[in-house]
């Protein structure tokens, strides 16, 4: 008897009309499970990115809290108090105006926080969001415009911080009664 090798067992399996066509399909089942994987994350992938856009945004109204709490405690613990406080900027920048003694926070991103042209208090922030190509720019703002004077290493000038995969390490000192009361300097470590 003729031994018969690996591929001969194999092509036994399939008549040889057949061989050609089973391979065909496969291709053609492939190619149209590669479609639909393709359709589905067209759709998918936008979706995906509003939701983390939606994170930062959240992660950015805790982190202008915070730093109003320092803040707040700084003004009510005197002269010489000074806080640190870390930054984690995935997205966005962080901007010190000494110039108006604000606090801000700019991002551009597929998720629309609030009503476009509105502002929208929340808690000290004050938010706004507006159109900005296929994005939503919104811009969240602490204002101690009436309540302290903001600078940035002692200076009023204006300080924007980008984002980076890197924690920021803040520094909030209350330096005293200045002209527009209580002086919140920040510095960078």
């Amino acid at each position: 008897m003729k031994k018969r090798g690996r591929f001969y067992l194999f092509c036994s399996f399939f008549p040889k009309k057949n061989r050609g066509q089973v391979w065909v399909e496969t291709v053609i089942y492939t190619l149209i499970a590669l479609v639909m994987i393709g359709l589905i994350l067209t759709f998918v992938r936008p979706k995906i990115t509003e939701i983390q856009d939606k994170l930062v945004l959240q992660q950015s109204i805790s982190m202008l809290n915070n730093i109003n709490n320092v803040i707040t405690s700084l003004s009510e613990g005197g002269t010489g108090n000074k806080r640190k406080l870390s930054l984690d900027l995935k997205a966005g920048s962080l901007e010190i105006d000494g110039a108006t003694d604000r606090v801000l926070f700019l991002i551009d991103s597929h998720y629309q926080f609030s009503e476009y042209g509105k502002n929208v208090t929340y808690g000290a922030l004050t938010i706004q969001t507006e159109p900005k190509n296929e994005l939503s720019a919104t811009t969240m703002e602490l204002n101690y415009n009436e309540s302290y004077n903001i600078t940035y290493e002692k200076k009023d000038i204006v300080k924007n911080i980008a984002a980076s995969s890197t924690p920021y390490t803040l520094f909030i000192s209350n330096n005293g009664n200045s002209g527009g009361g209580p002086n919140m300097d920040f510095e960078l470590a």
